[in-house]
């Protein structure tokens, strides 16, 4: 049996991207620009990319358009 070499990672039911296993350690790719700030990092495994890729989007949604705390 052979081991997956990539994973989706989805944040909140949108894509976020993909990580790619290269030696022992997962690039991530973006697939939406929210998370472009990870594009091309490397990661020890998919569960340290998507904890990454959810520390992404909650720094970028703690105030609603107005400026008024969620």
């Amino acid at each position: 049996m052979t081991s997956a070499r990539a994973y989706a990672i989805e944040v909140q039911g949108d894509q976020a991207g993909v990580v790619v296993a290269e030696a022992n350690r997962y690039i991530f790719f973006a697939a939406d620009w929210a998370y472009g700030a990870l594009d091309r990092k490397s990661f020890r495994s998919p569960a340290h990319a998507e904890r990454a890729a959810r520390d992404v989007i909650q720094r970028r949604r703690p105030f609603d358009n107005r400026g008024a705390e969620l």
